[in-house]
């Protein structure tokens, strides 16, 4: 079997919910708790930091890791989802999981004979990346939820540390449909006597958190009352962030976007806490895995800069609460721009995505180039433009990102600013191309 052959099988006989939505969403943990004891439960050799959220989990989960790695440690790493390459979501100290290893695993699977109920894409390669983790004797492993927490399939993990970077309105048709129920959801990973960092939260959601960890007896930190870093000052070239913290003075990160400093805040936090329970960490060592968590992680589609003329910017943030932070740096950057710069917006979202709310905080002085990603669930470009017609912002439709993209490099001036977003299938389809 090759390793596209293996890929094809995945993608195939076990559909992605990214891909095509709600037929391939199987919550829940008795099926995955069958699944994990027929491979020796492999989770229980591994020391987890779990983190669940709606927005930031992923920056927050690439932070800690790359600060491990610098320190020392053999570092595992499992996100979701991927954006080129399926091994994106399988790491150890940044280096993706073998193709043969994937391909090893999905030979075995087929020829085992299991009888339990048929898993979840979700759930198998999960369960790739827990054997491998522990085959490879990790020293720790940063695990993210792929939905919700309390029926998420990560959610089989003893972890040392639990993470819940924020609450935002996402898979309201699956978690709920104010932000309370979404935070229950999330809270679901909080763990008996374990300790858990909030980084975000208003006082109903805080509510919910802190109910949940007295019912636990779980320590938790709230890092949106005492933000551990201050100071933040964007780096000149827009790469990332200054900040300074008492624990390290000042420090940078190679991560940038404005809704990078609540995450990096929360990864400090994190790492306070680990330090509290006794791993080592140094100092200079968690400044260097901050100063280059990108680089060392493979981290991609967080405010990444691909181009300073025109200034060009791709975002894989999807929800109104990742895009009204992303659509308020925009307006920011304009107003100290050219007063002739154009913001120019390649855009696609998924059908089931609330995109009337997200469109109300839409610029309207922006030019929209209006495409689908190259998935079952993406909401067709025509579609979509009608939508943008309704809320008088206007745009143009295309057939594709490729096309897209080729007349935005026809019409955009060197002072212009791009941005590539709305959904992470847009993104996707975009570094595909690349």
């Amino acid at each position: 079997m090759s390793y596209k052959e293996a890929l094809d099988y995945l993608f195939a006989q076990l559909p992605m919910f990214s891909r095509i939505g709600a037929a391939a969403y199987k919550p829940g943990l008795e099926r995955v708790v069958k699944l994990s004891h027929f491979f020796g439960n492999p989770e229980n050799k591994l020391k987890v930091i779990h983190i669940a959220g709606t927005n930031g989990k992923g920056s927050t989960s690439h932070m800690i890791a790359s600060v491990l790695q610098a320190c020392g440690y053999k570092t595992a790493l499992y996100t979701s989802p991927h954006l080129v390459d399926f091994r994106e979501r399988i790491k150890i100290n940044g280096e993706m999981i073998p193709e043969e290893k994937v391909v090893k695993f999905v030979e075995n699977w087929k020829g085992c004979g299991y009888e339990g109920d048929r898993p979840s894409f979700f759930e198998l390669t999960m369960m790739m990346a827990f054997e491998w983790f522990a085959s490879e004797n990790v020293d720790y492993a940063v695990i993210e939820t792929g939905m919700g927490g309390r029926l998420d399939s990560t959610n089989i993990v003893s972890p040392l540390l639990t993470v819940i970077t924020n609450i935002s309105p996402d898979h309201t048709q699956f978690l709920g449909h104010t932000l309370q129920e979404i935070a229950a959801e999330k809270a679901g990973i909080i763990k008996e006597g374990i300790p858990v960092v909030i980084g975000e939260a208003d006082p109903d959601v805080e509510a919910v958190f802190h109910a949940k960890a007295d019912e636990m007896g779980a320590p938790i930190v709230d890092v949106y009352k005492a933000p551990p870093a201050d100071k933040f000052e964007l780096k000149e070239d827009y790469s990332g962030w200054k900040a300074y913290t008492p624990l390290l003075g000042n420090f940078e990160v190679d991560l940038a976007g404005d809704y990078q400093q609540k995450n990096i805040s929360t990864t400090l936090a994190a790492i306070l806490e680990l330090i509290k329970i006794g791993v080592r960490l140094p100092a200079e060592k968690i400044k260097k895995g901050l100063e280059h968590a990108a680089q060392s992680t493979g981290l991609l589609g967080r405010w990444t800069i691909i181009s300073k003329s025109p200034l060009t910017i791709y975002d894989t943030g999807h929800n109104i609460g990742g895009l009204s932070i992303n659509i308020k740096h925009l307006r920011n950057m304009m107003e100290n721009r050219n007063p002739d710069a154009k913001l120019r917006m390649l855009i696609g979202f998924v059908a089931d995505k609330a995109v009337d709310e997200i469109l109300e905080i839409f610029p309207k002085n922006a030019a929209y180039y209006i495409t689908n990603a190259d998935i079952p669930r993406a909401m067709p470009a025509e579609e979509l433009l009608e939508k943008f017609k309704e809320h008088t912002l206007g745009g143009v439709a295309f057939r594709n990102v490729a096309e897209a993209w080729k007349r935005i490099k026809e019409e955009a001036a060197k002072d212009d600013v791009i941005y590539i977003g709305g959904s992470t299938f847009i993104v996707a389809d975009f570094l595909r191309q690349q």
